[in-house]
């Protein structure tokens, strides 16, 4: 059976549509499409190493190359949903007895420091501040902060509130794109803000989560750039 088919199958056999299975993979930190699981299914493109194991995970494939490739151990081949569930059942009525616990020695491993850069001059989440590229300190971070992000800047002002607030520091990916609705840090006249950009048929516009605050509507293209993403 080829890729499309079994996911097809195995789809339809978790009770899922197309719909629904795209929302579980977006739960999941992928931004899947129906439309994007029908060209699975039909053959015209395949997910990539990320999507397939949160597809499996999705579709609680625990047998995965018995499922894919015919070619695991033969537990769970051949058997439907119902009988992958009395094989889990039965699993873990043997991991609650305790008598077969599998000793495993836990590795250690040791981060390698990660450094980032933290600027000083704060994004401005009221009255708009310039975001000075080369005055930044260098900070140490933790697993805390995600692996995607480039730079940290401190928020000034409470025009992001409730999510954001004044001093608070937030990490940013550099990218030049943003979706309409995603949070960014902008650079327009000379100023940098932390803002929700929304981009419709009116224009550009950079919006506070406080109500309070009114739009800043991007009059002047030529003098905007999106500076990052806030994760």
């Amino acid at each position: 059976m080829k890729l499309g088919e079994k996911i097809a199958m195995l789809r339809k056999e978790a009770g899922f549509s197309q719909l629904t299975l795209a929302a579980e993979l977006q739960k999941r930190g992928f931004d899947v499409t129906n439309q994007a699981i029908s060209k699975w299914e039909k053959g015209m493109t395949s997910p990539n190493a990320g999507q397939f194991l949160a597809l499996c995970d999705a579709l609680d494939v625990k047998d995965v190359l018995g499922e894919f490739l015919d070619r695991g151990e033969g537990l769970l081949r051949g058997l439907n949903s119902e009988g992958r569930a009395r094989v889990a059942e039965y699993a873990e009525l043997l991991r609650q007895s305790g008598k077969y616990e599998r000793e495993v020695e836990e590795p250690v491993f040791q981060m390698e420091a990660r450094f980032l850069p933290l600027y000083n001059l704060a994004v401005s989440a009221g009255t708009g501040q310039f975001l000075d590229g080369s005055d930044y300190e260098t900070v140490e971070v933790g697993a805390e902060v995600p692996m995607a992000a480039n730079y940290g800047v401190r928020v000034a002002g409470d025009s992001m509130e409730p999510d954001y607030h004044d001093g608070q520091v937030v990490w940013v990916r550099q990218q030049q794109t943003l979706q309409s609705g995603e949070i960014g840090v902008f650079l327009y006249e000379d100023n940098a803000y932390l803002k929700k950009l929304r981009d419709r048929v009116g224009g550009v516009r950079l919006q506070s989560l406080n109500t309070g605050y009114p739009d800043i509507v991007i009059s002047d293209p030529d003098r905007f750039r999106i500076l990052g993403k806030v994760l």
